[in-house]
């Protein structure tokens, strides 16, 4: 019986506990008896022959490393016709039965295509942002939360030795997650996010004014990437209410460093879920958080599923942060 070959990639933007997932496929997958490639640059790899045969040396020592010992980017030939039926073509030149996609929405998307194309696939959820509406979890998305706080709590050190008011914005373009679940951890006097519209006199100055009536002197708001204009809103602030105000953008600080210990057991976790799938020669899954427990779903509902942004925990913030 011939030995069964399956392939691992990264794609789309880099997240911490990537590695992680890539070490779990590879070893689960060879101790299942396959054999195992690791794809390069992600989807580019299956285009341009850039994949290597991996042993059980080859992930050594890399589940506490940031970003992606397979590197990513973005393919702009896969999508079409042509390259999908290319990378289907190679893979079946190589033997590859299946391939572990790691990323978000974007490279699920390939990976439906890859399987229609006759290619099994398994997506796995790896992006800082949380914003993968099938999972309540995303690989990546605690390390760069924990990164945020860090930053915050540095910049926190400087607004209080000032009394001064600091506007900080953490990443989350389409999604509020990061910035919610920051600003309640470092107890921001307001947060805004994309999911909420909200008003700067009334969700800004006014909750300032309020907190400096109770005594407090130094101020934090933390934004989402996908609001964004913190230099503006630093101007009107100071503007308004006098008191000195600074804008800082934390940019991609928030996706490298080393894995935290939830991004790198939940994407072993993954890892190893998407391998088994494989090994039954099921595909077109993604590999999923849902209650807390790691399943998969249907490719097509997964990417149909309609994120819900947490307005429970959103209003708790505005209630204690005070």
């Amino acid at each position: 019986m011939e030995q069964k070959a399956i392939a691992v990639l990264t794609s789309g933007g880099d997240a911490p506990g990537m590695n992680a997932a890539v070490r779990a496929v590879v070893r689960a997958g060879i101790n299942k008896g396959m054999k195992v490639y690791g794809v390069y640059r992600g989807y580019n790899g299956l285009l341009n022959n850039d994949i290597e045969e991996m042993n059980l040396r080859s992930v050594s020592d890399i589940i506490g490393n940031g970003g992606t010992m397979l590197y990513t980017a973005r393919s702009t030939e896969f999508p079409k016709p042509e390259g999908i039926q290319k990378a289907a073509d190679f893979c079946r030149s190589k033997g590859i039965s299946g391939v572990v996609v790691i990323g978000g929405d974007g490279s699920f998307r390939g990976a439906r295509k890859l399987t229609n194309a006759g290619i099994n696939c398994i997506g796995v959820p790896g992006t800082i942002d949380n914003d993968i509406a099938c999972s309540e979890y995303t690989v990546g998305f605690d390390t760069a939360m924990n990164t945020a706080i860090q930053m915050v709590d540095r910049i926190r050190d400087t607004a209080q030795s000032h009394d001064r008011c600091s506007i900080v914005e953490v990443m989350g373009r389409h999604c509020g997650d990061i910035a919610l679940q920051t600003g309640i951890a470092t107890g921001a006097t307001a947060i805004l996010v994309p999911e909420i519209e909200y008003n700067i006199e009334r969700d800004v100055i006014a909750r300032i004014i309020n907190t400096q009536k109770t005594g407090k002197k130094h101020f934090i708001v933390v934004v989402a990437e996908g609001v964004g204009g913190v230099e503006d809103l630093a101007k009107y602030v100071e503007q308004r209410l006098g008191i000195e105000t600074r804008a800082t953008v934390l940019g991609h600080v928030q996706r490298g460093g080393s894995p935290t210990l939830r991004d790198r057991v939940v994407a072993s976790e993954m890892g190893f879920k998407a391998v088994e799938l494989l090994d039954q020669n099921i595909g077109n899954r993604v590999v999923v958080m849902r209650e807390g427990k790691i399943v998969d779903l249907d490719i097509n509902e997964a990417l149909d599923m309609k994120r819900v942004f947490d307005e429970d925990l959103y209003n708790i913030a505005m209630s204690i942060s005070i």
